[in-house]
């Protein structure tokens, strides 16, 4: 497959592309963990185990900007914001699960071992 060039960047294949979206330690789990309702910040800094404020901050705002979750903020005081999976962001829940799913078997095959 040729390079290309998606929003100013040259990515030498489709997976690069993918993975940079929604790959890392917390993308995934954040997108997952949205697919069923919305969820407040606190609900999800509370539900996503070992992840720093900054780090969720960072992720949420990446996943926003590349389309995947929407942030709805309420002028209430205390301020309330809220997040959601766009259409984009279903789209991808199919991909995560089976990911998840061969994670799992990796961890299965790996604990028979022991």
């Amino acid at each position: 497959m040729p390079d290309f060039i998606f929003k100013g960047k040259v990515y030498y294949n489709p997976v690069q592309l993918v993975m940079e979206q929604i790959g890392g330690v917390w993308k995934m789990p954040i997108l997952w963990r949205l697919q069923y309702h919305t969820m407040r910040y606190g609900e999800l800094r509370n539900d996503i185990p070992h992840i720093s404020d900054k780090m969720l901050t960072t992720q949420l705002r990446e996943l926003e900007e590349d389309g995947y979750v929407h942030r709805q903020v309420y002028a209430v005081v205390p301020p309330k914001t809220e997040y959601s999976l766009t259409e984009k962001g279903r789209e991808v829940i199919p991909l995560i699960t089976q990911i998840r799913e061969y994670g799992n078997q990796l961890i299965e095959k790996e604990n028979r071992k022991l």
